[in-house]
């Protein structure tokens, strides 16, 4: 009997500890921040983002199917929109359509990148309610392709210094601007850029570009706007799977074919999901998003070495957002076979999209697919990949910095780093800091995040001013 009271004892002790443990986790501290008005002309910057909409910068894996002349046409925009940053900054045109600015500041000891993409993804017009690239105004609406990815970003960016400059403010460091015209189709416009700054010997003390945003219902418990700011971003790997066979007649199939060995290896690769990591980025995010969820999420969050297994489970079942920031996910994209319906193939393929948790590799995740898929006829290889960036800092003055400005242009909205599950052109600049920072300078609904790389993108008008506003804030800041 005593043995009883003992185990009960116990558990009444961890019980205790893990309410008290919840009760004590609360929000931190807030940072005081600024509550000084910003002042500019929002006219100039919603005129400035409808002429950059209205160049179809359309990116392709195939060059011959881009219109070199609509980048060109954009650049040639920029002086007449941005007068005062051409007054007063250099710029320096990179290959692979690499834009480099550089607005000097009182030292370049500590200088700052601010980064954006000019160049989309393409459209299907038909499906788009507007003209994708007429850049239409109604209702406080701007559409357009480019409005939130990444012509917003690209146009506060500029907007921002044109007001500095006009006001006769001068950075405490040197501040670049650092565009390019090929993100969306992986292309070196942004490598060639940190190549720029290795050659110069040119470390950079701060990095933000395009990633989180200021954004609502996407951490359980927590009803208060949340600004997300990336500090890392997964690594992808396209992978094929490949079965050979002799063909044949598809009256008189063998038992087993191309397409079922393949289903197989789908369905082995489900049964096996990756292991589970809660690395830097998602632990800050619980640790800082926990703490103003409710209680029930509180005992889960503030007790992880006891319930991590609940994060676990439910994004094994679920999938979804959690999931993804916790491990490593699959999702199979495209399949090919036979070109006739009566013939077995003597080829078919299935390929899959994948993104690596910060604690995989490529190399890791090809063994773990490996070991899983069943079938040794299955050939396994990787089409396209790039490891997972570099986790940057959040105890430093340049993390303080970009969540200063966050908080002061949208009051009351909780600050919190994630982990960034698409990918960027910030990853390459791993190589030179590991002060990058992911943060769309707007505050985003559902809907329009749906909208990126979909039909019917487009920005309220004050998100253009908010986008203006945040980078004015944080360039007094460099």
């Amino acid at each position: 009997m005593w043995i009883l009271y003992i185990v009960l004892g116990l558990l009444g002790l961890l019980l205790a500890v893990i309410l008290l443990r919840a009760a004590f986790f609360r929000p931190k501290k807030a940072p005081e921040i600024s509550q000084e008005a910003v002042d500019f002309d929002r006219k100039a910057a919603v005129f400035a983002l409808q002429k950059l909409i209205q160049c179809k910068t359309v990116s392709n894996v195939d060059h011959a199917k881009e219109d070199d002349a609509e980048f060109e046409k954009l650049i040639a925009l920029l002086p007449d929109l941005y007068p005062r940053v051409f007054d007063i900054c250099s710029i320096r045109r990179l290959p692979d359509r690499g834009l480099l600015f550089r607005w000097p500041g009182k030292h370049d000891t500590a200088p700052s990148v601010m980064m954006a993409h000019y160049d989309v993804v393409p459209v299907d017009e038909e499906k788009w309610d507007k003209p994708p690239f007429a850049a239409i105004i109604e209702d406080g609406v701007m559409w357009g392709r480019g409005t939130l990815d990444t012509k917003a970003t690209f146009n506060g960016i500029l907007s921002a210094a044109n007001h500095l400059i006009g006001k006769g403010f001068k950075p405490e460091n040197d501040i670049y601007f650092a565009f390019s015209g090929g993100e969306e189709v992986n292309g070196q416009g942004a490598v060639n850029i940190v190549d720029y700054f290795i050659s110069h010997d040119i470390p950079p003390a701060l990095v933000v570009d395009e990633g989180g945003a200021v954004v609502e219902n996407v951490f359980p418990g927590v009803k208060q706007p949340c600004g997300l700011i990336g500090i890392a971003e997964k690594g992808m790997m396209n992978v094929q799977y490949k079965v050979l066979s002799s063909g044949g007649h598809a009256s008189a199939p063998p038992s087993k074919t191309p397409i079922t060995t393949l289903a197989q290896a789908c369905s082995d690769v489900g049964k096996h999901p990756f292991k589970m990591h809660i690395t830097k980025p998602a632990a800050e995010m619980f640790d800082t998003l926990g703490r103003h969820s409710s209680f029930l999420y509180k005992v889960i969050f503030a007790n992880m070495w006891c319930f991590s297994w609940i994060i676990d489970l439910l994004g094994k079942t679920g999938g979804g957002e959690m999931n993804a920031l916790v491990r490593t996910t699959v999702a199979f994209t495209q399949m090919e076979g036979s070109t006739a319906r009566n013939v077995l193939p003597t080829e078919a393929k299935l390929v899959s999209n994948m993104r690596l948790n910060p604690a995989d590799s490529v190399a890791s995740a090809v063994a773990h697919l490996k070991k899983s898929v069943t079938s040794k006829d299955v050939e396994i290889s990787v089409l396209e990949s790039f490891e997972p960036s570099r986790i940057s800092q959040t105890n430093c003055p340049a993390w303080d910095a970009v969540a200063a400005a966050v908080a002061e242009t949208w009051p009351g909205c909780i600050v919190s780093p994630y982990l960034m599950v698409q990918c960027s052109d910030s990853r390459h600049y791993g190589r030179i800091s590991d002060h990058v920072y992911r943060f769309s300078a707007m505050d985003m609904t559902a809907e329009e995040r749906k909208s990126i790389h979909g039909n019917n993108e487009k920005i309220r008008l004050q998100s253009i001013a908010k986008a203006v506003e945040f980078y004015i804030r944080l360039m007094k800041k460099c």
